[in-house]
């Protein structure tokens, strides 16, 4: 399908690599910079040219790039970050783990309709590493 994916928390690049098969073009941000330099290296010598990679916070997104049909996120925020919001396309739908640093947290689908009026559900209990940065 020809969707716009942004994905947040890249780590080796392997589920950049799974989404470059199934979507047009997917957007992965790395906060850590070695893990992003080796993903970015991996992607291109694996010819993943519809994925690509940057070093940046994943909270905020990559502006330049949306809206996104979908935005998964790889690591747990305290709360949905606003930018992420703002760049769903309307149609699309995000899935981020939401809850406190190294605690049980939920898996939270976020629906944004096609006038723009977000809805949220828990799907499960989970564990992921923070979402890291300057928020």
């Amino acid at each position: 399908p020809h969707h716009r994916i942004l994905e947040v928390g890249t780590g080796s690049g392997y589920q950049a690599a799974i989404l470059a098969e199934l979507v047009d073009q997917v957007y992965s941000i790395e906060i850590i910079k070695p893990l992003a330099e080796s993903a970015k290296t991996r992607l291109a010598g694996l010819g993943y040219d519809n994925a690509r990679v940057r070093l940046g916070d994943g909270y905020y997104g990559w502006e330049e790039r949306a809206p996104f049909d979908a935005i998964v996120v790889t690591a747990a925020a305290s709360y949905i970050p606003p930018p992420l919001l703002k760049q769903l396309k309307p149609g699309g739908r995000m899935i981020i783990p939401v809850g406190s640093r190294f605690m049980v947290q939920q898996l939270v689908v976020v629906e944004k309709d096609l006038k723009g009026k977000f809805t949220t559900r828990q799907i499960l209990p989970v564990r992921f590493v923070p979402l890291t940065g300057k928020h």
